[in-house]
């Protein structure tokens, strides 16, 4: 018991400890010290988007992008009512030009689809990733006072979901 007695009274133990440990790390990787890395790269990361995206004093010319950046929603639904107020006021002409757009080639109006869909899907996306979502069990009274209807809605399947899910979420 000589040997095993100094090793566990004096520094021996800690040394061994130690020992043991460096020796395990190099087969299996320090799970602490992995997640204490991440979380540096992680805080590195958020500190260089922070400083990246920080709201500077533009010029004339940020402020000239910003205002077309928020123009294509206001001038298609203006533009749309302004459609119908040309085919009310002027419908032989208005006409003309529908017959005009009727001779535009298909992957045109594919294209076009395309362009204002990635728009507005980018502008959803970015709002969808930006929300916040409510913690489960901290909705609400509004939320929670739903009156889910009884009956099973035989045929509509879409709202048959919805009971179904409000159920249990009551």
């Amino acid at each position: 018991m000589g040997l095993i007695g100094r090793l566990v009274r004096g520094q021996g133990a800690t040394a061994l400890g130690s020992a043991v440990g460096g020796v395990a790390e190099i087969f299996v990787q320090n799970a602490t010290r992995r997640m204490e890395l991440d979380e540096a790269a992680y805080g590195r990361a958020v500190t260089q988007f922070g400083q990246e995206f920080t709201n500077r004093d533009g010029g004339w010319f940020d402020s000239i992008v910003n205002g077309l950046n928020r123009l294509p929603r206001p001038l298609l639904a203006l533009g749309t009512m302004a459609l119908f107020g040309y085919a009310m006021i002027e419908p032989a002409g208005f006409g003309l030009r529908m017959e005009g757009l009727q001779r535009v080639p298909e992957p045109l109006w594919w294209l076009l689809g395309a362009i204002v869909g990635f728009y507005f899907g980018a502008r959803e996306a970015h709002y969808f990733r930006n929300r916040h979502w409510p913690v489960k069990g901290a909705e609400p009274a509004a939320q929670r006072a739903v009156q889910v209807p009884e009956d099973d809605f035989p045929d509509n399947a879409a709202l048959r979901d919805w009971a179904a899910n409000m159920r249990k979420r009551l």
